[in-house]
């Protein structure tokens, strides 16, 4: 008996659920809010630090492997890559790669001191522009790392002599620093910091020539440097998730059909028997059917119906899953909201 009582239990656990689950995709604001009157904006590579490196470069550069330009072309990359990301989305008038090379900057891998309104205004006016991207540092930062295994390699008459091979690693690490500057309202919108690294190996029959066998580490940084400011620039895209949602699909023969309906992609044709069922005298079922109904609002995209109908599912059957159902939607529609009056 006991185990009959079990398998009962299982089974309705497992088959006797009253919803299913739908998922669908939702656009969120994205993660930078850019007003909608910033139609015309500038970049700006503030990362070079002049023709004379300071000290503290100086001193990188002696215990690092970077190439003289490596840190200019990584830069020049990072700009194109956030360039071509915001072209992409057709969401701004122009966008304009500006020269602005008497701007200070006398940092090294840290934030320099905000650009003075002064001479975003300048440039601003000068360009016609009404937002300003800055890169504000670039930075990439090397080691190497050596050890040594013994081997045995052939001689030049094919005689097999033990030998020593060195092997070099190299981690570099590429960090930037990013701001927005909205010209009209003097407010910086964002000031980030976009870090990414990788690893490069090589090896030979001694340091030197292990470290000429790291080939491709120049060309690695201008592709990372190219997509760090492609993922800069998706901090101000909207963006697409995926939701789960449960709808009922048990109380009455014709939730039941609705269900089946659904599982073949009617939804229409599930909506017809929900509406039907929200006239129903059982409370209950009329409850779930308003509760469905705000569900296939929800799938077409029309939030303040789905809300109506959660919170008559709520307010007037008493559905506990409405309520939270409802909070749900007003979150969705206020970042609606925020879509629409920024970009």
């Amino acid at each position: 008996m006991k185990n009959l009582i079990f398998l009962f239990l299982a089974a309705c656990t497992f088959g006797c659920s009253a919803t299913n689950t739908v998922t669908m995709s939702v656009e969120e604001p994205a993660v930078v809010q850019i007003p909608g009157y910033i139609e015309r904006i500038g970049i700006i590579n503030r990362s070079d630090t002049g023709d004379e490196p300071a000290l503290m470069d100086k001193i990188d550069r002696v215990f690092s492997v970077e190439g003289v330009k490596l840190d200019e072309d990584g830069a020049l990359q990072s700009i194109s890559g956030l360039t071509e990301e915001l072209k992409r989305t057709d969401w701004f008038e122009e966008i304009k790669t500006v020269e602005a090379s008497q701007l200070d900057n006398p940092a090294f891998g840290v934030f320099p001191a905000p650009l003075s309104w002064d001479e975003i205004a300048a440039i601003s006016d000068e360009h016609g522009l009404e937002g300003v991207f800055v890169l504000e540092f670039y930075d990439t930062d090397s080691n190497i790392n050596y050890n040594t295994e013994r081997v045995t390699l052939k001689g030049p008459l094919g005689i097999e002599l033990p030998a020593l091979e060195h092997h070099a690693t190299v981690n570099t690490v590429i960090k930037t620093g990013w701001r927005i500057y909205d010209n009209n309202s003097r407010y910086i919108l964002d000031e980030f910091v976009v870090t990414e690294s990788f690893t490069t190996t090589g090896k030979g029959v001694n340091p030197a020539e292990a470290v000429s066998a790291i080939t491709g580490r120049n060309e690695l940084v201008k592709q990372v440097s190219n997509e760090i400011g492609q993922y800069y620039a998706s901090r101000i895209i909207p963006y697409w998730i995926r939701v789960r949602r449960d709808y009922y699909v048990k109380g009455s023969d014709k939730l039941e059909q609705a269900k089946r309906r659904a599982q073949t992609g009617n939804w229409d044709g599930a909506a017809e028997l929900w509406l039907d069922e929200t006239e129903s005298s059982n409370s209950k079922v009329a409850g779930r059917a308003y509760y469905n109904m705000a569900i296939i609002h929800e799938i077409n995209g029309e939030l303040d119906p789905a809300i109506e109908w959660a919170r008559k599912s709520y307010e007037d059957y008493g559905d506990k899953r409405a309520l939270n159902y409802v909070r749900i939607l007003e979150r969705r529609k206020e970042s609606m909201d925020m879509l629409a009056d920024g970009q």
